[in-house]
C-alpha cells in the first residue's frame, strides 16, 4: 500500500503499546515521541504534528478508558480517532449528474485525472464528457482529446481559442446530454494572479456544483500553500491526490488537506486510466495501522470464486489451529491465483494479533511465489501423511523430495510454512470477535467500519 514507512512505523508503535504490560506517564510521552517522529518523516506538517501528538499525550494521561476496556486499547483508539482528524472522518462523493470543475497546478496530473474521474464514472452508469479549458499549456487539447478517446467518453474543445471562459460555456452547451461534466483548467508552473482570476472568473460565472483540488502527493510542504490560495480563490469542495503510489511522504498532501478542511475525495494510484480509488479514511487508516481491512478481505474471498460454504468451510479449517495439509492443500487449490494469499493476509488486522504479534510477510511472498511447487509436493505424499504430518520423519522426507523432484530443503520448508500458519491462525482462532465478523460477511451481513472499529480497537 502507500506509505509503507509509515504504516511499517505506526505499526510498530501499535505493537508496543498492545504488547507493554502496563502503561505509565514514560510510556505515552514515548509513544507520542515515537508518532511524532513517524508522521514527520512522512512529510506532515511540524504545527501540525505537534497539535495532534500534542492532543493524544492530553487525552492518554487524562482520560479513563470505558468499562470493560483495557488502558492499552484505549490509547490506540485515542491515536486513531486523532489520526483520522487529518484526514477527515466523511469523505462519501456524490455520484450524481453534475458539473465538475479540476484546478491545480502545472504537472500535479490533473488532465490526466480527468480521464481517470470520466473511466470510473462511467463504470458507475453515468455517461461523461471532458471539456478542454486550458488554453496555455502547449499540446493541452490534444492530451485531453485523446484520453477522451482512449476512455471512450465525451470531449469538446476549441484549438485555437484562447478564452477559457467561452470554452466551458460553449462545452456544457454541446455536452448538455452527458450526466457529468468535466472541466480540465488551466494550470501553472507557481500560483500566480493569472491563474487565480481565471479560475475564479470561470467559478463564479460557471457555477459548478463541484470544484476539485487535484495536488501531487510528491509534493510535500509546498502542498500547503498551494491549497489556501486555491482555496481561497474557488472554495475547494473536495480533493484529489495523485500519485500516491510513487512516494513515501505524502503527509504534505494529507496537511494541506487538512488545513483546508475539505475531504479526500480520489487518489491516485497509477499511471493507467483505472489507477483511481474513492478515498474511504477509516478504511485507509485501519490499513495504515494494521487494523485490517474486512471489505478488501471480502473481495478476496470472492476472487476464489468459490460458494458462501466453501468459503466458510475454509475459514473454519483455517482457524481451527487444528487443520492437516490435507486441508492446507484444499486451501491452496482456492488460494491459487497469484498474490491472493499476500493480499489476504495483508486484509488482516495484524496490529491486534494477541500479543502484539506480526505476520511474517516474508514467509507470505515465499508461500505466494511457491505455492505451485508446494502443491507438487503435496501431490507425492499419501493420503495419510497429509492428514498426519506429524509422522513425516527424514525417511518420509527424503523419499517425497524424490518423489516430487523438489528437494529435501523445499520440503522441510513446506513443513515450516505450514507449522507458522498453523500457529498463526490459533492466533487469530482466540479473537471470536474477528471470526464472527467475517462469518458474518460470509452469510450476507452488513458490517461496517464503524463495527470495526468497535470490535477491533
Amino acid at each position: 500500500m502507500v506509505l509503507d514507512n509509515l504504516s511499517e512505523s505506526l505499526k510498530s508503535i501499535m505493537r508496543k503499546i498492545s504488547g507493554s504490560s502496563f502503561i505509565d506517564k514514560d510510556t505515552i510521552k514515548e509513544v507520542t515521541k515515537e508518532i511524532q517522529r513517524a508522521l514527520l518523516k512522512a512529510d506532515v506538517n511540524v504545527k501540525l504534528v505537534l497539535k495532534l501528538t500534542n492532543t493524544v499525550q492530553e487525552r492518554a494521561l487524562n482520560e479513563k478508558p470505558p468499562a470493560g476496556m483495557t488502558a492499552q486499547d484505549y490509547i490506540i483508539r485515542v491515536i486513531y480517532e486523532e489520526l483520522l482528524k487529518i484526514l477527515g472522518t466523511d469523505s462519501n462523493f456524490d455520484l450524481k449528474p453534475q458539473t465538475i470543475m479540476l484546478v491545480g497546478l502545472y504537472g500535479n496530473g490533473k488532465t490526466t485525472t480527468a480521464g481517470k474521474l470520466a473511466r470510473l464514472f462511467m463504470k458507475k452508469g453515468l455517461s461523461t464528457g471532458l471539456i478542454a479549458a486550458d488554453v496555455h499549456r502547449p499540446g493541452a487539447f490534444e492530451q485531453l482529446q485523446q484520453i477522451s478517446g482512449d476512455v471512450n467518453c465525451g470531449f469538446y474543445g476549441e484549438k485555437e481559442e484562447k478564452n477559457a471562459l467561452k470554452i466551458v460555456r460553449n462545452g456544457i452547451k454541446e455536452l448538455e446530454d452527458f450526466k457529468i461534466k468535466i472541466i480540465d483548467t488551466s494550470g501553472r508552473d507557481s500560483l500566480d494572479q493569472e491563474l487565480i482570476d481565471e479560475v475564479h472568473e470561470i467559478k463564479e460565472k460557471i457555477n459548478p456544483d463541484t470544484v476539485l483540488f487535484v495536488i501531487d502527493a510528491t509534493l510535500g510542504q509546498q502542498a500547503g500553500p498551494q491549497a489556501k490560495t486555491l482555496h481561497d480563490a474557488v472554495n475547494i469542495d473536495g480533493v484529489i491526490i495523485t500519485k500516491m503510489d510513487g512516494t513515501g511522504k505524502a503527509g504534505g498532501a494529507l496537511s494541506a488537506v487538512a488545513d483546508i478542511q475539505s475531504p479526500v475525495y480520489f487518489i491516485g494510484t497509477g499511471e493507467h486510466m483505472d489507477d483511481i480509488q474513492i478515498f474511504n479514511p477509516k478504511k485507509f487508516l485501519s490499513r495504515l495501522l494494521g487494523m485490517g481491512d474486512i471489505d478488501a478481505l471480502m473481495e478476496v474471498v470472492k476472487e476464489t470464486n468459490i460458494t458462501e460454504e466453501e468459503a466458510e468451510a475454509s475459514l473454519d479449517k483455517l482457524m481451527s489451529g487444528k487443520f492437516d495439509l490435507k486441508d492446507m492443500y484444499d486451501v491452496w487449490e482456492k488460494f491459487a491465483k497469484p498474490g491472493l494469499l499476500k493480499k489476504f493476509f495483508g486484509a488482516l488486522p495484524l496490529g491486534k494479533m494477541p500479543g502484539g504479534n506480526k505476520l511474517d510477510e516474508s514467509q507470505l511472498d515465499q508461500a505466494d511465489e511457491k505455492l505451485r511447487l508446494y502443491r507438487v509436493i503435496l501431490d507425492s505424499m499419501t493420503f495419510y501423511e497429509l492428514e498426519n504430518p506429524d509422522v513425516l520423519n527424514a525417511k518420509r522426507i527424503k523419499r517425497i523430495a524424490a518423489g516430487s523432484g523438489q528437494g529435501e530443503k523445499n520440503v522441510r520448508q513446506l513443513l515450516k510454512e505450514y507449522n507458522a500458519m498453523k500457529k498463526n491462525m490459533k492466533s487469530i482462532k482466540k479473537n471470536r470477535n474477528f471470526k464472527k465478523m467475517l462469518k458474518t460477511q460470509l452469510k450476507g451481513g452488513n458490517f461496517s467500519l464503524d463495527d470495526l472499529e468497535s470490535k477491533m480497537l
